[in-house]
């Protein structure tokens, strides 16, 4: 009979009610609400959230530069924006996570992703999920966005296919068409 090891993770600091993880032969067993769902996870100590979250097939969430450089592997962590290539998959145990696959579907598109479009911000698409959350993020704090936040609110988040103008417009349209869905009753 083999013996477990069992290696102790402890919890984040300030973040009560999370608990205290223990691998055992390696892994650890975690649960994190992801696009409003719970995921249990088994992951290793040493294990990015991104690497997670791409086994669990939310393929939005892309694996650029890996040292937390692009922004293309942004997701919300609570809210905030969060790079997933810096973060342990451990330290999403008990936190809510949405990727881009959480806000709208290609057949009923969040208003942002709709802003995005319609302002010809996307092209190749490798950092445009980054930068959809990244704008998500910016209009829950200030639904009325300038032109200085939506830049700094994306920054970050490097483009390679063009100088940022377009997407910093598809912000302030993002946020026109946001106040338009709550207006019409819609999800914002």
């Amino acid at each position: 009979m083999t013996k477990t090891r069992a290696k102790t993770v402890s919890k984040t600091k300030g973040r009560a009610g999370r608990g205290t993880l223990k691998a055992a032969d390696g892994v650890i067993a975690i649960t994190v609400n992801v696009n409003g769902r719970d995921l249990a996870m088994r992951v290793t100590p040493g294990e990015f959230l991104l690497d997670a979250l791409r086994r669990e097939g939310f393929k939005g969430v892309k694996k650029g530069c890996d040292n937390g450089d692009c922004g293309t592997c942004t997701i919300l962590l609570d809210g905030k924006p969060a790079l997933s290539c810096m973060l342990f998959a451990a330290q999403a145990h008990g936190r809510r996570v949405v990727t881009i696959e959480g806000l709208g579907t290609p057949d009923r598109p969040h208003p942002i992703q709709a802003a995005f479009v319609e302002a010809g911000a996307v092209q190749c698409g490798f950092c445009i999920p980054g930068m959809v959350l990244a704008t998500k993020a910016l209009l829950d704090e200030d639904p009325d966005p300038d032109e200085g936040a939506a830049r700094r609110a994306l920054d970050g988040n490097l483009c390679r296919c063009t100088g940022y103008v377009k997407q910093v417009e598809a912000v302030l349209l993002s946020a026109k068409k946001v106040k338009q869905a709550a207006r019409k009753g819609g999800r914002p």
